[in-house]
């Protein structure tokens, strides 16, 4: 058993995850932002308002809006409309391509954990995030 404290290896996992993310999705030029802003939207159109609330747990503190990426997604033909949101038919394209990729990445993070050890996981982490919330 490591010595190490669980915040090095929260923050060290999360450099990891980010990073192989990042190279999987640099290929397609895209950034994490557009790949979350791509997959909302594949799940659920919306307004770029709902995508903001949708997606608040992910922005970093200088980040206001996921505009930005809406737009980058609308120069490459992915999304359309003015103010109700969808996909194009280039979009959905593009999401499954890249989900497939995405998933490759995940698969690769929970080589060797049976699905009972990853939601332990997530449930402790889940539980300490409360505990912090509450303080």
């Amino acid at each position: 058993m490591s010595d190490l404290p669980i915040g090095f290896w929260l923050k060290h996992l999360d450099r990891l995850i980010e990073n192989d993310f990042d190279r999987v999705l640099a290929l397609e030029s895209l950034d994490r932002r557009q790949w979350q802003v791509l997959n909302s939207l594949h799940t659920e159109p919306g307004t770029v308002l709902q995508l903001d609330q949708r997606l608040a747990p992910f922005l970093d503190e200088d980040e206001t809006t996921v505009a930005p990426a809406v737009e980058a997604l609308r120069q490459r033909g992915w999304v359309s409309g003015l103010v109700a949101l969808e996909l194009t038919s280039e979009g959905h394209r593009a999401h499954d391509e890249l989900l497939a990729k995405v998933q490759q990445t995940r698969s690769r993070l929970c080589a060797g954990i049976s699905d009972q050890e990853y939601r332990d996981t997530v449930n402790v982490l889940e539980r300490m995030s409360a505990n912090l919330e509450q303080a």
